[in-house]
């Protein structure tokens, strides 16, 4: 796999193409997922959703056994559940979800050697209007990122972009710096990383056949950030809730191609004002 001089994996037209179907496995996951996280639902429960997907898909899981070193113990399973004020990285397990929490799915797939990554958020009934709008936030400044996405683009006008839009919503949201979008392809993290603070024209520019998962983590109050007895979940320090929404994208000749959503970023793209440029399915 040709790389540029920066280091970034470059792939061609049909290796795009692949991405694409990794993408589209987890565009359904999060989709099946999202029905079925409703009050009564455990987090185990949404992991088998995930697995179903992956097994009728005949993809593989990006988190299953993630191995990150430092004597953490590998991640065992294959979707993060994070509720309330768990950022990112949530174990599935017995918790019951309730009416009113907000639960932010992340998920990876794997087709043919190339990942997919994406995460959203899900109100889970009556949910706190302070809540759905951190939510919302999250959601556009994630589509304010994508929307620069094009030829040469510098990591740090993605970057920007999301931060300019959070901040511009309110001054009391946390951006929380500690975790980032990251380089994606052959595997889950590799160069560059894409922050979601930073200032335009900074950091190395994504060619085409570069691709990148743009995540934005916000907090409903301090952006510090706590690391559970699991070695994996992360919380948020004040205790306050916290939102998290995710896509794996493409720069292509024209654009920008949006792996990871049903249309390919189409919707969200012309909405901010960003070039879609699909290659085709």
């Amino acid at each position: 796999m040709p790389r540029n001089a920066a280091g970034l994996e470059i792939k061609s037209t049909d290796e795009l193409r692949v991405m694409r179907r990794a993408g589209l496995v987890v565009a359904r996951a999060l989709k099946d997922m999202a029905a079925a996280a409703v009050a009564g639902t455990t987090t185990a429960e949404l992991d088998t959703v995930a697995r179903e997907v992956l097994a009728s898909e005949n993809a593989t899981s990006s988190f299953l056994n993630y191995d990150v070193g430092f004597g953490i113990p590998p991640y065992p399973a294959v979707v993060c559940i994070s509720v309330n004020d768990e950022i990112v990285h949530g174990i599935p397990g017995e918790r019951v979800l309730v009416d009113g929490d907000l639960v932010s799915i992340d998920f990876g797939a794997i087709v043919d050697g190339f990942h997919g990554d994406a995460a959203l958020t899900v109100a889970v009934g009556d949910v706190a209007p302070e809540a759905l709008t951190l939510s919302d936030v999250t959601r556009l400044s994630l589509a304010a990122g994508l929307a620069r996405v094009r030829p040469e683009v510098s990591v740090g006008d993605i970057s920007s972009a999301v931060q300019a839009y959070i901040r511009a919503a309110s001054a009391r949201y946390g951006i929380v710096a500690e975790y980032t979008g990251h380089g994606i392809g052959t595997r889950m993290h590799m160069n560059p990383d894409v922050p979601n603070l930073g200032r335009p024209g900074r950091g190395p520019k994504l060619p085409v056949g570069a691709t990148v998962a743009v995540e934005p983590m916000v907090t409903l109050g301090n952006p510090g950030t706590d690391v559970l007895d699991d070695d994996w979940t992360v919380v948020t320090r004040d205790g306050k809730v916290a939102c998290h929404w995710e896509h794996t994208v493409a720069v292509t000749p024209g654009g920008c191609w949006v792996l990871t959503a049903e249309d390919g970023g189409e919707a969200i793209l012309k909405a901010a004002g960003g070039r879609y440029a699909p290659l085709g399915d």
